[in-house]
């Protein structure tokens, strides 16, 4: 299952992750977010061990919103290392985001 990620755990769950992580930014509100949260949730399982998956819910935590420059959601951020390695904004087929994961493995 994703992660829930917060303004108080992100340090630690993600910039100080040895592991690629993929944090999908979504709202209760967003039709794409809602039905992209699935594939999320596949992604989790599939990767299970070799990465992490975090969601970040831009309404309770709108300090990382700022930080990253989420100004459109779902918007999705490919992290390792503390750095933001790739991004995708939208809702995208699970093999987009598949190639994604494979070239920062």
């Amino acid at each position: 299952m994703a992660l829930e990620l917060t303004d108080s755990n992100f340090q630690t769950q993600v910039l100080e992750s040895d592991k690629l992580t993929v944090v999908d930014f979504w709202a209760e509100w967003c039709g794409p977010c809602r039905a992209i949260g699935p594939v999320i949730e596949e992604l989790s399982k599939e990767y299970d061990g070799r990465i992490n998956v975090g969601k970040v819910n831009v309404d309770q935590n709108p300090d990382l919103s700022v930080n990253y420059g989420i100004t459109s959601i779902p918007a999705i951020l490919f992290i390792k290392g503390g750095k933001v390695v790739d991004k995708q904004i939208g809702a995208v087929p699970k093999s987009v985001l598949d190639k994604k994961i494979a070239a920062h493995l």
